[in-house]
């Protein structure tokens, strides 16, 4: 059997899924014991031990300033920022791409406009955000709505574009208007394709994100990874960041798992 053909089986696959973690894992803590062996003062690389008491502080014990837990609070006030800027974005996408790919004159006028704005770095124009709707909420809203919305939208009108031009002529011929088949027949088509769009657009999100907190921020997870760097406090950063991994991680399975149930005949991969 060719090994194209060979696939494991589930021990396999949970254990093949282990190996790359462990081998990094394994990296880690060899590159960290070299290190501290040299310098058992050095901060660089600090002991998976250490890490772990770490992590174990920053997920139970209360700030003694506040009185809160920062880390769920910082993890909090992340999430809000991104579930709204990624709303706010999927829903332009949804309406703007089936817009853009069923009615010509918005293809006509749109299409290119978009395509402009989705070269934009969204970085480039942080400057102006904060200058334009200041340094609270809205900015960081609206940076990552800029970041993600033109390429969301690129991708949803490419693919109602795709649909078979046949689908839609039965469709009229049946004497369906113009919203009936934007409805009934575009829009249960393109729903798999804009949640894994939305998959692929939460990296690129999280990125802003953080950006946006190391700026200008009094909370999140962002404001706090740049809040310690001054101190060297690497146990604390790679636990933030290994915090935020774990959220994306799960975040991207829900949306997986949402596609699979909702529509099981699109055959939504990883």
């Amino acid at each position: 059997m060719r090994l194209i053909n060979r696939h494991p089986d589930r021990v396999g696959l949970v254990f093949l899924a282990a190996v790359p973690f462990v081998l990094a894992f394994i990296a880690y803590a060899v590159g960290s014991g070299m290190r501290l062996a040299i310098n058992p003062a050095d901060k660089l690389l600090p002991a998976p031990s250490h890490i772990a008491r770490t992590a174990l502080a920053l997920f139970t014990e209360p700030d003694k300033r506040s009185g809160t837990i920062l880390l769920w609070n910082d993890t909090l006030v992340s999430l809000r920022r991104l579930t709204l800027g990624v709303g706010i974005s999927t829903l332009i996408a949804l309406v703007t791409g089936l817009l853009i790919g069923l009615v010509p004159y918005i293809r006509a006028t749109l299409s290119g406009f978009v395509a402009v704005l989705s070269m934009i770095p969204p970085l480039a124009v942080l400057p102006i955000l904060f200058i334009t709707f200041g340094l609270e909420e809205l900015s960081k809203v609206v940076l990552i709505v800029i970041g993600i919305t033109p390429v969301l939208i690129r991708d949803t009108a490419g693919r109602v574009l795709d649909i078979p031009r046949e689908q839609i002529v039965k469709a009229e011929t049946l004497g369906a208007s113009s919203l009936t088949i934007a409805l009934r027949v575009a829009l249960p088509q393109i729903l798999p394709r804009l949640i894994a769009s939305v998959r692929l657009a939460l990296g690129p999100a999280w990125l802003f994100l953080i950006a946006a907190e190391a700026i200008a921020a009094e909370a999140g997870l962002g404001y706090r990874i740049f809040l310690v760097r001054r101190y060297l406090a690497m146990d604390v950063i790679l636990t933030y960041v290994v915090w935020i991994t774990i959220i994306a991680f799960v975040m991207d399975r829900l949306l997986l798992t949402l596609s699979r149930r909702a529509f099981p005949w699109s055959g939504a991969g990883l």
